[in-house]
């Protein structure tokens, strides 16, 4: 998040009051029912993911998927202390990432440094993205919403969009930044997409025994917590569970699903058995 302030509303509002929400129609955790996927996490700051998706990734590392995150900034804003300079708290903050990331157990944290508060969905930043996607090649994509109404940090929507424009279609169509397939990165399709802090959700992850595990990552950021000590945080987070008396505990996202272009389809459907020859008509006697 952009400031201490924002962070602490963050929490309040993410960690202890959406956190243990009801969906009495919500859909099977489709996405890896199979057997375990490889999943991108691509946020705006540190602490976004573990405040919107901290139970999911939990959850995901536990159940063998390859989880990557990728963070456009660093959070060098986010603090009221005029003792800090940008370059401290990037610091500090890239290393709070990084203990929450070994909490969820993520596999690896990309930073790609850019300042927070000016991130920009340009072509210079979908394209890292496109790159980030060809060489890791996730089969599911977990980002802002960046489309979402009402307010929203400017950063977030940036990197919602940008994450969509480089899922499609630039990350399928070859001639899309093309001097990533001169590094060995070839064109694919990412066919999942997981959007937070959305407007509508329709896909819902049960977290409940993944909740305390989501709270010990969310902590790792003291530099956002302000005054809260993690026994306050911790003692909240029980009163708010107890107050819910709500059955399971959920993170809730709008899914959208990538449809490959007719003609990669055609061109892996096997090909059609020939049809049998008809009976011949039977000699008259």
């Amino acid at each position: 998040m952009a400031s201490i302030g924002r962070g602490l509303d963050a929490l309040r509002r993410v960690v202890f009051g959406r956190l243990p929400g009801r969906s009495a129609a919500a859909p099977a955790e489709e996405l890896g029912r199979d057997g375990p996927l490889t999943a991108m996490v691509i946020v705006a700051h540190p602490d976004d993911a573990e405040f919107i998706c901290g139970g999911t990734v939990a959850k995901w590392c536990d159940q063998g998927w390859t989880v990557y995150y990728v963070l456009a900034t660093s959070g060098d804003k986010g603090t009221h202390d005029p003792d800090f300079t940008p370059q401290q708290l990037a610091a500090l903050r890239e290393q709070e990432q990084r203990e929450a990331c070994r909490v969820l157990g993520v596999k690896e944290v990309i930073f790609l440094g850019y300042p927070d508060g000016f991130l920009r969905a340009d072509a210079e930043f979908r394209g890292q993205i496109v790159r980030l996607l060809r060489r890791y090649r996730p089969d599911v994509v977990l980002t802002w919403d960046g489309f979402r109404q009402g307010f929203n940090h400017s950063d977030h929507r940036a990197v919602g969009i940008a994450a969509r424009d480089a899922i499609y279609p630039a990350v399928r169509d070859h001639l899309y930044y093309p001097q990533d397939k001169d590094d060995g990165l070839d064109a694919m399709q990412v066919n999942e997409m997981l959007l937070a802090g959305t407007t509508d959700p329709d896909y819902v992850v049960d977290i409940s025994a993944y909740t305390e595990t989501k709270l010990e990552a969310v902590i790792c950021h003291r530099s956002q917590l302000g005054n809260r000590s993690p026994e306050e945080i911790r003692r909240t987070w029980g009163e708010r569970m107890r107050a819910a008396n709500r059955a399971r505990q959920v993170e809730s996202f709008k899914r959208v699903q990538i449809r490959r272009p007719a003609r990669q389809e055609k061109e892996e459907q096997p090909p059609a058995e020939t049809a049998a020859a008809p009976a011949s008509k039977p000699t008259e006697r």
